[in-house]
């Protein structure tokens, strides 16, 4: 029964369909993690159900061997007890004779029961056999099912990195004018254009006052001249 039990579960594990699971469930990456996680565990299990499966066929195996060997040594007994009660009976000993007839049939119906036994072991062996293969076969589906969950899990973990990354691209992309990418670096221009601007005008603006400064210099020499002159027609005799 433990035999079917674990084979009825390999086959419902070996049958299922990944991808169908998988659209169903609302975390396929935890889902298939978890699926992994079952499938490792039922694995282990099969694998303890065939080694022992196979221990008990060969035990079968080796009884049906004895069976049958301890088959063929009471028939060899059972041939040999007739042959002595035949030369028993020729030479008289009617007693003897019927004693070791009597040998050959109890080592004739011993024989009898071993190859009973070794019959019944053949249809148990049959029967175990059919079992070891089926649970080989929905290991070795197992084994290639639990390969094909961890492609999956590996598959959705890398679209979902990729998914991510470009999540983040198309966010930042959303953050810069579709219109005219480069406005802000216009905006910038603009901004330095007008510091140059203002620093022209404002050296502009300090020549100017340097040169008024010079204008005034010249119109106090100039005054200065005037007054010089001035002074020399007032003296006596003076003349400009």
């Amino acid at each position: 029964m433990a035999q079917q039990s674990i084979l009825g579960r390999i086959t419902q594990l070996a049958r299922a369909n990944i991808n169908a699971l998988i659209d169903s469930a609302e975390d396929p990456e935890k889902m298939l993690d978890q699926m992994i996680r079952d499938y490792t565990g039922s694995i282990s299990e099969a694998e303890d159900a065939v080694a022992q499966s196979i221990g008990n066929l060969r035990m079968m195996e080796a009884d049906q061997k004895e069976a049958e060997e301890a088959a063929g040594d009471w028939g060899t007994k059972a041939a040999a007890a007739s042959a002595k009660a035949d030369v028993l009976r020729a030479a008289g000993s009617t007693a003897e004779a019927d004693r070791f007839e009597n040998l050959t049939r109890v080592a004739l119906k011993r024989q009898i029961d071993f190859e009973g036994q070794a019959r019944d072991l053949g249809a148990s062996i049959e029967q175990q056999a059919a079992v070891v293969d089926k649970l080989k076969t929905g290991l070795n589906a197992m084994t290639g099912k639990l390969e094909e969950l961890k492609t999956k899990r590996d598959e959705l973990v890398a679209r979902a990195k990729m998914a991510d990354a470009q999540t983040k691209v198309h966010d930042a992309l959303k953050g810069i004018d579709i219109n005219d990418p480069t406005s802000e670096i216009g905006r910038f221009e603009d901004k330095i254009r007008r510091e140059e601007a203002k620093v022209a005008g404002q050296a502009e603006l300090d020549a100017s006052s340097l040169d008024a400064q010079f204008e005034s210099l010249d119109d106090v020499a100039e005054d200065a001249e005037v007054e010089a002159r001035l002074a020399a027609l007032k003296k006596p005799g003076g003349s400009a």
